[in-house]
């Protein structure tokens, strides 16, 4: 089997005396999609925001490409190829649409490759380009920050909760756009509290529940495990 790309193994964390995190094991493979799922407070997205080196792991390693990267910060995080969208879509709601991409244009990318590239995956933020990021929609900020992620050219994709606050019809259009990514070659991990907007396009997935993996399996077999009532089946 080809090797994990990015990995958690036995990782702990939490804030202050209180641990959220006890031993996590994770592995996301090259060309993925590993959906994590659980109910709200089960720390996924304290798990995500370790893995973008924005809170510390107590215990355990973290993985990317078979090196240890324990301790790294979230720019390191960002230059090593890992993007985060974190839950709440992360744009910068003063800025218009092209100057929330010119933002993103730190990492060396041109916002002309980056204008082509976001107005062509979603033609509305071309019609917003010059429109305050806060006056447009729940979905159209989550393309505009999807947008921003992808202009840095990323090897792993973090996506918090894509779904939050957000009509089913723009959730299955989002990860459409997310499935044809990864069919393009990105590794993307998907903390998702409604596991049917995310198991029809995963290659795997895994439970997790109270901090800890509970189940992992093929889509299918944690689609099994599923309380469906509190994970939104």
């Amino acid at each position: 089997m080809t090797e994990p790309l990015l990995e958690l193994s036995g990782v702990k964390a939490g804030y202050g005396a209180i641990e959220v995190l006890h031993g996590v094991d994770l592995a996301l493979r090259p060309g993925t999609l590993l959906a994590l799922l659980g109910p709200n407070g089960g720390g996924k997205s304290t798990a995500m925001r370790v893995i973008a080196g924005l809170h510390p792991a107590t215990g355990g390693e973290v993985r990317y490409a078979g090196r240890t990267v324990n301790g790294i910060s979230a720019q390191d995080a960002a230059r090593l190829g890992i993007c985060s969208i974190p839950e709440g879509r992360g744009v910068f709601p003063n800025l218009t649409v092209r100057e929330n991409l010119w933002a993103a244009t730190g990492t060396g990318a041109r916002l002309k490759d980056m204008e082509e590239k976001a107005y062509g995956r979603f033609p509305i933020l071309g019609k917003r380009r010059d429109q305050l990021a806060g006056s447009l929609s729940g979905g159209e900020q989550q393309m505009l920050a999807l947008s921003r992620a992808l202009g840095t050219d990323p090897a792993v994709l973090l996506l918090d909760e894509l779904s939050m606050g957000l009509a089913p019809k723009i959730v299955s259009e989002m990860y459409e756009t997310v499935a044809e990514l990864v069919a393009g070659g990105l590794s993307v991990l998907v903390a998702e509290q409604f596991a049917r907007a995310v198991l029809p396009i995963a290659d795997s997935a895994a439970l997790m529940l109270h901090g800890r993996i509970a189940a992992t399996g093929t889509p299918d077999e944690i689609e099994d495990r599923l309380a469906g009532d509190y994970l939104g089946g």
